[in-house]
Formats: structure tokens, C-alpha cells, sequence
């Protein structure tokens, strides 16, 4: 992404681009976009609903197979802020389909993977072609609009996470009970080939920035408002991943005989809901917002503590938790994007990697609870990082998460 007005390639203006006229949104290509958001956020979060079974398969343990999330969460760690600066000037659509291609080949790698540590390779080489994809993809719809409807176009672009989460992942994961966790990767390799297609056909290409000018990522930091909301991120992402990497193994230690599938089901259900309101409610509220998901995710991650063991307490807490995590990334996007100003490229890089690491380290911490003390370790930590966020929200009031109706900067 760049800060400057992407251009489509060859001479042409994004709004020539788009031949349904200025107040239409070229659908097909914006959802080819959303669809690519799908896939690469489904292929992050498959490992944690089939954990027993890719663990019985290479004969580990849950917490061996938490990290094939881990070292996916690596990649965009490593790559997102460089793939954004070393990339800038590159067409958007052949950078995204070589990306692609590449994703599509780590994932028929995984698929096909003999032992676990070519799985772990293979989902490295596919996090790495994740960070790429999150670096370009904002960029990218806005590009292929007029600046009127570049808030409209990224709206649609972006919502493959949600629906990844909330749906994707639950369905691949009853898949999976059925087909088995290698033929579940293998559907999402035949989906990506489906998508290549999808956006050779529908999606017009963008030209890359034509200055190298950027802000450095130091200077960004230092932008008064968006340490707080990243500290926000970092904490708030590895609560959730701690329990949504191992969930798996979280649920069947309750006791209730509810299914894992039927479990992140609840949890998509809620989460939709969950975007439904903030979508409401984050241009007049957004700290209420925040401050409220947090507040709630930590009454949540505390009936898991003491009453996990009940399926009514169970489900309330998996419904709260939920809710709170589906405005999750608008809330964090919106905010950042509003304390970064003009350096929104950046600062959502940033955010990326922030988001990723915090993945990255729930898989690892995560698996060490999970080895040494049990799954009911989990919410305890959950509870306490939640309280922790709580706190730097509520005191970062007048930059980076504002009181009141919110003015965006951009």
C-alpha cells in the first residue's frame, strides 16, 4: 500500500477502470479481493480446529501441532512491512497472482506433507505469501475506485476476515471430521486455483507508487496514538489466538461433550452479530466500542475460568467472546487509521505484523500451558492480558481511542 493515489496500469484512471460509472462499485473484482482476504485468513486458522487430527496423524502432541499456526503467523511477521517497502512500484494484479500461486503451492505442499516438519516449511513459505497479500490488499481496492468510494471499496474488500473466521474455519473444520485434515487443505488449494481464474478475469490491474518516498516505520511509532492502539492489538490478538489456537483441546477438557465444530459455530454466529454492531456504532462510539468488547471479552474469559464445566456457562462464554472479537478488526483498523493520518500504509503494516506476532507467540505460550499445566491454564492468561489492554485503552483516551463521534484524519 502507499500513500499515494494508485493508478490503473497503461494509462488509465481507476475510474476508466471501472466502466460501471462513478457511483458503482465494481463488485466482481472487489469481491475476487474479499474471497482472496477469505482464503488466506481460513488457511491461518485451519490448523486449530483439526489439531487431533493432524496431531494422530504425525503422531504429536496438540501442542507440537499448535505450532503449524505459530509458523504460519511467522511469515507475515517477517514479511509484511518489507513486502509493503520493497514492493511499492510492482502492478498490483501480477504481484497478487504470483503470490497466489505460490500460496497455492504451500498449501498443496501441506496437503501432501510426509512428516510434520515439511508441513511446518510449508506453512511457512505460505505465512510469508499471507504477508504480502495484507500488505497490498487495502491498497488495492482503494485503487480500483474513485476516492468517493474508496471507504465503500475497502468495506467489501476486507470482509473475508470475518466471514473466514465466523464460517470458514467451522465448516472446514466439520470437513475435516469427515474427510480428514489433508484432504480439508486440499479443498482450500482447489479454492485458490478457483480464485486465480477470479481475478485474471474480473479484477483490472493497478499500477505501484511512482515515488519511493515513504515513512519510515520509527517515525510512524512515534505518531502520538499508535503505540497505545498496537499494544491494544498485540494483547488483545494473543488473548484470543491463546484460545482459539487450542480450542480443540480447550473444549474436550470441559467435560460437556460439546463438539469443537458446533463450538466455533457458536463463536462465527456471535461474531457475525459482533460486526453487525460495530458497524453501527463505530463512527459515533468507537471507544465505548473498544472499551466494552474488552470489558466483556474479560467476563467471558472469566466464566471460563470458574464454570467451564457447565455447557450453559460454556456456551455464554464462547457467545461473549464472540461478540467482542467480530468488530475486532474494524475497531483496531479504524482507530489505527485515524491516528496514523496520511501514514495509513504504514501504520496498518504495522499493525499487520503486530497482529501476526501476537499469533505467532499464543501457538508457542499456548503449547507450553497446554504441555506443563493443562488447557484450563489457558483462560486464566486470557483474563489477565485482557485486563492488561483494558487499562492501556482506558488511559489513552485522547489519541488514540477518542471519546465522542469519530472524525477520520484521511
Amino acid at each position: 500500500m502507499s500513500n499515494e493515489s494508485l493508478v490503473v496500469s497503461e494509462g488509465e484512471s481507476s475510474e476508466e477502470s471501472v466502466t460501471r460509472g462513478p457511483l458503482n462499485l465494481p463488485w466482481s473484482a472487489l469481491l475476487a479481493l474479499a474471497l482472496t482476504g477469505l482464503v488466506v485468513m481460513m488457511t491461518e486458522t485451519l490448523p486449530a480446529g483439526l489439531l487431533p487430527l493432524v496431531s494422530q496423524d504425525f503422531n504429536i502432541t496438540s501442542g507440537a501441532a499448535g505450532q503449524l499456526v505459530s509458523m504460519y503467523a511467522i511469515g507475515p511477521v517477517l514479511a509484511t512491512i518489507p513486502a509493503m517497502m520493497w514492493t511499492r512500484r510492482v502492478a498490483r494484479r501480477p504481484l497478487l497472482l504470483i503470490t497466489l500461486s505460490v500460496f497455492l503451492a504451500a498449501n498443496t505442499f501441506t496437503a501432501l506433507a510426509w512428516n510434520y516438519e515439511s508441513a511446518l516449511v510449508a506453512r511457512f513459505f505460505a505465512g510469508i505469501c499471507s504477508g504480502v497479500v495484507w500488505g497490498m490488499l487495502a491498497g488495492y481496492a482503494r485503487g480500483i475506485v474513485p476516492p468517493a468510494l474508496s471507504g465503500r471499496a475497502l468495506a467489501v474488500a476486507l470482509i473475508g476476515t470475518p466471514v473466514a473466521l465466523s464460517f470458514g474455519t467451522p465448516v472446514a473444520t466439520f470437513l475435516g471430521s469427515i474427510v480428514g485434515w489433508r484432504w480439508t487443505f486440499g479443498a482450500m488449494s482447489v479454492l485458490t486455483l478457483v480464485l486465480l481464474g477470479w481475478i485474471v478475469a474480473s479484477v483490472p490491474n493497478v499500477a505501484g507508487a511512482e515515488s519511493d518516498s515513504q515513512s519510515s516505520v520509527r517515525r510512524v511509532l512515534g505518531i502520538r496514538g499508535v503505540m497505545p492502539i498496537i499494544v491494544v492489538t498485540v494483547g488483545w490478538m494473543l488473548a484470543h489466538n491463546l484460545l482459539y489456537t487450542y480450542i480443540a483441546p480447550f473444549v474436550e477438557s470441559t467435560g460437556t461433550g460439546l463438539r469443537t465444530d458446533v463450538v466455533l459455530l457458536i463463536f462465527g454466529l456471535s461474531a457475525i452479530v459482533g460486526i453487525w454492531l460495530t458497524g453501527m456504532f463505530v463512527d459515533r462510539a468507537l471507544r465505548v466500542m473498544v472499551l466494552g468488547s474488552l470489558a466483556l471479552f474479560g467476563v467471558g474469559s472469566m466464566v471460563l475460568t470458574l464454570g467451564s464445566s457447565s455447557v450453559v456457562a460454556l456456551v455464554v462464554a464462547i457467545v461473549a467472546w464472540g461478540l467482542t472479537f467480530g468488530g475486532a478488526p474494524t475497531l483496531l483498523q479504524t482507530a489505527n487509521a485515524d491516528a496514523a493520518g496520511a501514514d495509513g500504509d504504514v501504520a496498518q503494516a504495522i499493525l499487520v505484523t503486530g497482529w501476526n506476532l501476537a499469533i505467532f507467540f499464543a501457538g508457542i505460550a499456548g503449547g507450553v500451558l497446554l504441555e506443563n499445566f493443562g488447557p484450563h491454564s489457558l483462560p486464566p492468561l486470557v483474563l489477565v492480558l485482557i485486563v492488561l489492554v483494558l487499562l492501556v485503552g482506558a488511559v489513552a483516551h485522547t489519541s488514540a481511542f477518542r471519546p465522542g463521534r469519530r472524525v477520520s484524519t484521511i
